[in-house]
């Protein structure tokens, strides 16, 4: 089995670079953004000496190229000092084909290569691929380093696909906010995301049809970009679009204030990596009803510390939301599990020492290579 688990790592410091790491511009929109700037933040960056390259921005095709060009040619330079390790954050699509190439550069330098995996629909990027891009996506897993999936579930599937990988789990990592009285509006459910069919909106528009007579207070603030206007026609068809509250993209201020107002948090996706707005939501101590896809069960167990739906299911999930708009006492219960949860088992700290443990591990085999005097 080549499936590993990461164990913690004491805290170090480094006078210069000696992890290049890749990824999305730091202050984009998206969960990689936010994780990369949460590991910075939470010091990662400095305990291990992290030269950070960003090899993605966000527009149009011109600058997502220019992007990568940038990008590259940094990477290049970086690559010229001789980091010991080169981590890449990546998803499927482009962001596979170019990070899979910046970290055949770095395996060609010496270095050795993490393969961080954040995208929610690999397995159907995988599927849909022609047989040389899969062969391609095998190799790149099995000759990377180290691979790091979010979840027990992608780990399983990340090494039916390429059994030769090495695959670690480290979740996403959160900040727990400090305990603070309760703001919660009465019938206030949250969504935050990308506004698409893929993570349940339309769904969850027409469960608040469903609710509407039976809880005259419910309402749905929405944040996040993408198909507004197509659910807005459908909160008009259900009968519920002066219960929409349109907040637009949430800014990390911003965001606590809406997770503070939330009286619950609901994300019913169809597919998922591991959600970084549901774990955000979790450490806040919102009640969350969301689906098993992905990552999500490694975070949510239906009953303890929130309430899992099948995906695609309207009727199950205006049941599980009628449950917790009915029950103060359950869903206070419920948010106190979450947020329990988190602490134990995704705050920032925790997640940290499991990265620094897959770099000290990589330089531990880098030390024992020069000692038997094989090549790095």
């Amino acid at each position: 089995m080549n499936r590993a688990s990461a164990p913690a790592a004491p805290a170090a410091t480094h006078a210069s670079p000696r992890v290049l790491m890749l990824g999305t511009e730091p202050g984009g929109r998206g969960g990689v953004a936010t994780v990369v700037s949460l590991l910075r933040q939470n010091g990662l960056f400095e305990r291990e000496g992290v030269c950070y390259v960003p090899t993605h921005a966000e527009g149009t095709r011109v600058a997502i190229a220019g992007a990568f060009f940038k990008g590259l040619l940094r990477t290049l330079a970086a690559l010229a000092r001789r980091p010991e390790v080169v981590h890449a954050h990546a998803a499927s699509n482009g962001s596979f084909v170019r990070k899979s190439v910046l970290l055949a550069l770095a395996r060609a330098s010496g270095a050795k290569t993490v393969f961080h995996l954040h995208g929610a629909c690999f397995d159907s990027f995988i599927e849909r691929s022609s047989p040389l891009m899969r062969r391609w996506i095998r190799h790149t897993l099995e000759q990377s380093s180290v691979v790091i999936a979010l979840s027990t579930r992608w780990a399983d599937f990340l090494t039916g696909f390429a059994p030769h990988a090495r695959v670690v789990v480290i979740p996403n990592s959160v900040p727990v906010p400090p305990l603070a009285a309760d703001r919660s509006e009465p019938g206030r459910i949250l969504f935050l995301g990308q506004v698409e069919p893929r993570k349940g909106i339309y769904e969850l528009v027409d469960a608040l049809g469903l609710l509407k007579d039976r809880f005259p207070h419910v309402k749905l603030a929405i944040g996040g970009q993408g198909e507004l206007e197509a659910v807005k026609r459908r909160a008009r068809e259900a009968g519920v679009l002066e219960r929409i509250e349109e907040l637009g993209w949430v800014t990390a201020q911003r965001k606590a204030d809406e997770l503070a107002r939330a009286s619950i948090f609901c994300l019913p996706s169809h597919a998922e990596g591991l959600p970084m707005a549901l774990l955000e939501a979790m450490a806040a101590g919102n009640a969350v009803v969301s689906t098993g896809v992905g990552g999500i069960p490694d975070a949510l167990r239906d009953g303890d510390n929130g309430l899992m739906i099948e995906p695609g299911k309207v009727e199950q999930l205006a049941q599980a939301l009628g449950t917790l708009l009915g029950d103060d006492e359950e869903r206070r219960r419920l948010g106190a599990r979450a947020r329990a949860t988190i602490e134990q088992e995704f705050e920032s700290g925790v997640v940290i020492g499991q990265i620094s443990a897959v770099y000290r591990q990589l330089r531990d085999s880098i030390a024992a290579t020069s000692q038997s005097g094989g090549k790095r």
